[in-house]
């Protein structure tokens, strides 16, 4: 007996407002985490410099994301700041069947629809930013979007964080590393749930031999 128990892999959303610390964390979890893998949206907006098709997003065009939708490839699809993101089924589907647990950096809107189509598969955390001023501090130094954007993402933060309460856990991110503790926790516990271990039965049939 291997000692090792068959699990579906699960599906762990991220959300936040844009400068709560998401990304970061993302990476972090994905660097320190073997068992995980990203899923990589399609989206219409452009590449930037520090960016690579594939790895960061599969960049489409808007005729071609229209095309994907009509062709049922998605399990969501959203508009977020005059540009539009999906999550593509396949890549995530043959993922959870082979144990593999997936992470999505998506919005509220993306969320709400995988709890549509995914629900028993789907874990969701909401990433919340300290203070107002610290969210707003964040955006500035990141350095990659215009004043303009900044105001504008700050005007959506407020909508965006209210729908926390349709989310299964709720973290504040004041420190990065207590903050991705956090995470780990969630999802070890995750992994652990009963429903999600198709192999349990066989396990258990042999220890009692």
């Amino acid at each position: 007996m291997s000692g090792e128990i068959k699990r579906r892999g699960l599906m762990l959303v991220l959300s936040s407002p844009s400068g709560a610390g998401k990304t970061t964390l993302s990476r972090k979890l994905l660097q320190s985490d073997p068992g995980i893998v990203i899923s990589v949206s399609a989206t219409t907006r452009p590449k930037r410099p520090n960016e690579a098709d594939g790895r960061d997003y599969h960049f489409v065009t808007p005729q071609k994301f229209d095309a994907m939708v009509k062709a049922n490839e998605f399990f969501e699809h959203a508009s977020v700041f005059d540009h539009r993101y999906g999550t593509l089924k396949k890549p995530v589907t043959d993922s959870l069947a082979a144990g593999r647990d997936v992470l999505f950096d998506i919005d509220w809107q993306g969320t709400q629809q995988l709890k549509e189509r995914t629900r028993e598969d789907l874990v969701s955390v909401f990433v919340l930013p300290p203070s107002h001023d610290e969210l707003e501090r964040r955006l500035k130094t990141r350095a990659q979007d215009s004043d303009e954007v900044v105001a504008r993402r700050m005007a959506k933060a407020a909508s965006e964080i209210s729908h926390w309460p349709e989310y299964d856990y709720v973290i504040v991110n004041r420190d990065l590393d207590r903050a991705l503790s956090q995470i780990k926790s969630i999802l070890d516990a995750e992994r652990a749930r009963r429903t999600r271990l198709i192999g349990v039965g066989e396990f258990v049939a042999e220890l009692m031999k």
